[in-house]
């Protein structure tokens, strides 16, 4: 995730003067990364936490614990911590690096990786505002993004962070069942795909909510309407509204 949010930020970083810099345990990784982006690899995470004033965290949850401390002696007021792991919450951060630390936390997903994510945003107090315009466009620049509190991050995470794999077995299952009616899967999957992403486009384009465009593609006694009607009767909507309850009630037992 760290590596799709670089590359979708850093056409905009150079248009604005920016330098990106990055620390990774994996130098061939980060070296690649940085042929691809024009980022200035750091050799240690004391060098990139004095030199940024934005400090991005792309840690797995389990490695805050041993990180945070190694971060805290090189900060300072004017330095932004940007967390996007799972579980962790901002005062979890101050917990380590103080309370008037500025924080901004974000839920992204995965479709950040083609530049098509969804990316929730919420910040402590202490955030200046024109610091947290600038980190914001980061997560304009690999899709959209939203302002939210804390608060709601346990509804994003099953909403839009989590939602992706739901979706990916949605296409899955229809690619399968054409593939069983003749379909090369690979073709099936394509079809499938570009409907999501088109359907997807339509809500957000039009103005219309998902119910009305559901309405829209249901003629009468067609086709449409008679797999709509199949699928709400074997509790279509209730499984996904119970997949949604189970990732967000997990987000909330993870959280320290």
């Amino acid at each position: 995730m760290g590596g799709a949010i670089i590359s979708g930020y850093a056409p905009l970083a150079k248009q604005q003067g920016h330098t990106i810099l990055a620390y990774d345990l994996n130098t061939e990784k980060l070296a690649d990364l940085a042929g691809k982006t024009g980022l200035r690899p750091c050799g240690t995470l004391e060098q990139l936490a004095t030199q940024s004033d934005v400090l991005v965290l792309g840690l797995k949850p389990n490695l805050y614990e041993t990180v945070l401390p190694q971060i805290a002696p090189f900060l300072t007021p004017d330095k932004t911590i940007v967390s996007m792991a799972a579980g962790i919450s901002i005062a979890y951060i101050e917990s380590f690096f103080g309370k008037a630390t500025p924080i901004v936390r974000i839920m992204p997903n995965t479709p950040a990786m083609v530049n098509q994510g969804m990316t929730a945003v919420c910040r402590n107090k202490n955030v200046d505002s024109d610091v947290f315009q600038t980190i914001f466009q980061i997560f304009t620049g690999i899709g959209r993004a939203e302002e939210v509190p804390e608060s709601l991050i346990h509804c994003v995470i099953g909403v839009s962070g989590s939602s992706p794999a739901y979706t990916y077995m949605y296409i899955d299952a229809l690619a399968r069942e054409a593939e069983r009616n003749g379909m090369e899967y690979a073709q099936a999957v394509t079809f499938a795909a570009q409907s999501v992403l088109g359907a997807a486009a339509m809500v957000l384009q039009t103005g219309e909510s998902p119910e009305q465009l559901r309405i829209n593609v249901c003629s009468p006694g067609g086709t449409t309407i008679e797999a709509v009607k199949v699928l709400q009767d074997n509790g279509f909507e209730e499984k996904v509204a119970q997949g949604f309850r189970a990732a967000v009630a997990k987000s909330e037992e993870m959280t320290k």
